[in-house]
């Protein structure tokens, strides 16, 4: 897992590279602030130590030769004011040199996090339909968003974190190993006490983290999913229900939340604990040479302990970066989880271009969503060039089934479906599908302009034959009525506009795509009687010099078909035309009767 983890960082290496040399530099860059705080403490206290004309032996033989062109031969007003000079430099050039650490640092996490997106998004696209089928909808919007948002910890973790703070603790050691080796020895036995202690928080911190992920993946599915459905909720009044229970969800996130940061909250107040404990220690050793090893001036013991505080806040952080790893690597898991699922969607390299001029042939066809309850069983059926064929049947007797493994949005467990001869997995999906529109009960449009939706995977199309497709699909009225005629912009999955206004778009965009297979699952269905004329008088047109294969719930509207396929629970009973099938009395005749004599009742 952290292997797959740090190998979303390979892309940003070069970056990553210059981020850490401008960490390392603000490291220096802020010792030589704390290095030269020493003679600066000397030249403005004259009066706790010699001023600094030359060379000064109380400081450090390294220190004296590293400052030697500064205040050899100086007076002291000169030498200060170098010595401020430097200071201030210093920290200037330490906070540009941080802050382009920080800037890269941020580049790399909104990088990786839209490079994980992008993978992510494109093997979604690639999935099974079955996957979505199983899985809710806001579980992988969670994964798309705040998972891998998370993710980009590991960026803070390792570069901001880690890395740089390594390099200010190795500077700060140098200066404290220069100063007092046995003091060092002292804080470097005692910093293994605070990794142990925060150590021993992350095993629970880990755990809370993957719950935690997963509650809030069940929060962002149910919001996804409630505020697609808010009219079901409102025409039943669920509203209180609703309420309550999204109020139950929203606790157990809150609660997941709190566990989570429990324990991650508590490395910070340890590690203070920790700091204080350690600067008191410091004072107190060095107040005693048999420990510190030396005699330390005020000012030795001043740069002591300034590098030994900057040495504790980097241990702090870096304590802290197997927590932001924790969090990381628990979102990461459902990334990688989703990633792992097999992807149906690709082509094999022998694959070819498909081409329709004879038929389409299902040969033995058995499938199911479930391999051990078939939906469709040993279909057999052959659809010439140009014919129109309707499926009848009961309800859950396959027929949206049956259409579906076309576009091979599903593929048979076991038999085949050949084009012109050619088994369906031999073509390009993208080349297949090419060949095929459909038009469906469930019109789905996107939150986009009119114009958009019905040029839908058809980008290069021109206004005018946009407008075209849309007066054959009986659409350009209603859509010239609109506030920005074609230019307007659509709700989510169309609801700003009625059912058989829906329909007529998606007849539109069927029109332009121009396919000589033509797929219509009960698209008049649910319709009033003036909507439903004008959506069976484009789907007419629609039809003209196609091979349309046809679900109609009224059977009415099939009668015209050359051939009507009657299924009964996966299975092809009765097969011919509307003659034929109701001089049978079968099955047909059965459906046929009932309903016309409830159309009779009703009427």
């Amino acid at each position: 897992m952290r292997a797959r983890l740090f190998g979303l960082l390979r892309p940003f290496r070069g970056t990553l590279a210059v981020g850490f040399g401008a960490a390392l530099l603000g490291a220096l860059l802020d010792a030589t602030a704390l290095v030269v705080l020493q003679p600066l403490f000397g030249a403005l206290f004259p009066s706790s130590t010699e001023a600094l004309p030359g060379r000064n032996v109380d400081l450090q033989v390294w220190l004296t030769r590293l400052l030697a062109p500064v205040v050899d031969g100086q007076p002291a007003s000169v030498v200060t004011a170098r010595l401020v000079a430097i200071f201030i430099g210093a920290l200037a050039l330490k906070n540009f040199f941080n802050y382009v650490s920080a800037y890269l640092s941020v580049q790399v996490q909104e990088g990786m996090v839209r490079n994980l997106r992008t993978r992510l998004f494109g093997h979604l696209l690639r999935l099974d339909l079955g996957v979505f089928q199983r899985t809710r909808g806001g579980q992988l919007t969670t994964g798309l968003i705040n998972d891998a948002d998370q993710v980009k910890l590991l960026v803070v973790a390792v570069l901001a974190a880690f890395f740089q703070n390594l390099v200010n603790i190795l500077a700060m050691l140098g200066l404290m190993l220069g100063t007092s080796v046995r003091l060092t020895a002292m804080v470097l036995v005692l910093a293994p006490i605070l990794v142990i202690g925060v150590q021993l928080l992350l095993g629970s911190l880990k755990r809370h983290a993957r719950t935690f992920a997963h509650e809030r993946g069940e929060l962002t599915a149910t919001i996804s999913e409630r505020l697609g459905a808010m009219k079901l909720i409102r025409a039943f009044a669920a509203e209180s229900s609703e309420a309550e229970l999204f109020a139950r969800q929203a606790d157990r996130y809150r609660k997941g939340a709190i566990r989570t940061q429990r324990f991650a909250l508590l490395t910070s107040p340890v590690s203070e604990v920790f700091g204080g404990a350690v600067v008191l220690l410091i004072l107190w050793a060095a107040s005693n040479p048999a420990i510190s090893g030396v005699e330390l001036a005020s000012k030795d013991v001043v740069l002591f302990l300034g590098a030994a505080l900057r040495v504790l806040s980097p241990i702090k952080a870096i304590t802290n970066v197997p927590a932001q790893l924790a969090t990381a690597e628990a979102s990461a898991e459902r990334v990688f989880a989703i990633l792992d699922l097999p992807a149906s969607e690709q082509d094999p390299p022998d694959s070819v271009p498909a081409a329709f001029t004879t038929d389409l042939i299902f040969d033995g066809v058995t499938f199911g969503y479930d391999p051990a309850q078939p939906v469709l069983q040993d279909v057999s059926l052959r659809v010439a060039k140009g014919e129109v064929v309707a499926l009848v049947g009961p309800s859950g007797a396959g027929k949206t089934t049956l259409l579906e493994l076309v576009p091979r949005f599903h593929d048979p467990q076991q038999g085949e479906l050949r084009l012109d001869g050619v088994p369906l997995p031999r073509f390009q999906r993208a080349s297949l599908r090419a060949l095929i529109a459909v038009v469906s009960q469930d019109t789905v449009l996107l939150h986009d302009t009119v114009r958009a939706n019905i040029a839908y995977g058809q980008p290069g199309a021109t206004d005018q034959e946009v407008e075209a497709a849309a007066r054959a699909a009986n659409a350009h009225e209603f859509i010239a009525g609109l506030p920005d005629r074609y230019q307007t912009v659509l709700g989510e999955r169309g609801t700003r506009l009625s059912g058989g206004q829906r329909q007529r778009i998606a007849i539109a965009r069927a029109l332009l795509r121009d396919a000589p297979i033509l797929i219509l699952d009960e698209a008049t269905s649910a319709l009033d009687t003036e909507s439903e004329r004008l959506v069976q008088e484009a789907i007419e047109r629609l039809m003209g010099g196609r091979t349309v294969l046809v679900i109609a719930h009224r059977l009415a509207t099939v009668r015209g078909a050359d051939r009507i396929v009657v299924l009964d629970g996966g299975r092809v009973v009765e097969s011919g035309t509307h003659a034929e099938l109701f001089a049978q009395s079968g099955l047909y005749r059965r459906l046929h009767d009932l309903q016309f004599s409830v159309a009779e009742v009703t009427s």
